[in-house]
Parts: C-alpha cells; structure tokens; sequence
C-alpha cells in the first residue's frame, strides 16, 4: 500500500513536470511565432519606421538649435564689432578725403 502510494505520486510528480516542461515549451514556441509574425506585420514596420523618423527628426532639430545658438551669439557679438568697425571708419573719412585730395593737387 505504501509502495503503491509512492508509485503514485513519483507518476503524478513526473507527469507534473512533462506538463511543465510541455507548456514552457509551448509558451517559447508561441513568443517566437509572436515575434516572427510581429517582424512580418505590415502594421509594425510601419511603427518601426515612424519610430526611426522620430528619432532621426530629433536629431536633425537639436543640430538646428546648436547651429541657430551659435548664429545669435554671432549676431550679438558681431553686431558690436561691425559697430566699431563703422565708427572707425568714419572717423577716417575725413583725413582719407584730406590724402586723396592731396595726391590730387600734386598730381595736376
């Protein structure tokens, strides 16, 4: 009686784990059917590839915003040189006017 007792239950424990391995496979067999035909669904490639625009459009606007920063910290800083660069020329105007006219009278 004992005996049969624990033919029975070592027969329950070994069909418990066939079940067990049966089903695990089962379960990697239907994620790899899941993924097969998620590679194959017209509807993923196409979220594939909004996906991949999504990041490429990032990337493209955060060069944008580096170049557009370094194009305001030129306008600001270049704003003052060419100011200068003007006052001084108007400072030169009138001894450059004074050589040309100069040169002129030497030259008739």
């Amino acid at each position: 009686s004992t005996e049969a007792c624990s033919t029975e239950v070592l027969g329950a424990m070994v069909s418990r784990r066939s079940l067990a391995l049966v089903l695990a496979a089962g379960c990697a067999g239907a994620a790899h059917a899941t993924e097969a035909r998620a590679s194959l669904n017209p509807i993923r490639k196409v979220v594939n590839m909004l996906q991949a625009m999504q990041k490429k459009i990032v990337a493209e606007g955060e060069a944008e915003q580096e170049l557009f920063d370094k194009f305001m910290c030129w306008c600001k800083t270049g704003n003052s040189e060419l100011t200068a660069s003007i006052e001084a020329a108007k400072d030169k105007v009138p001894s450059v006017t004074a050589e040309i006219e100069a040169s002129e009278g030497k030259i008739a």
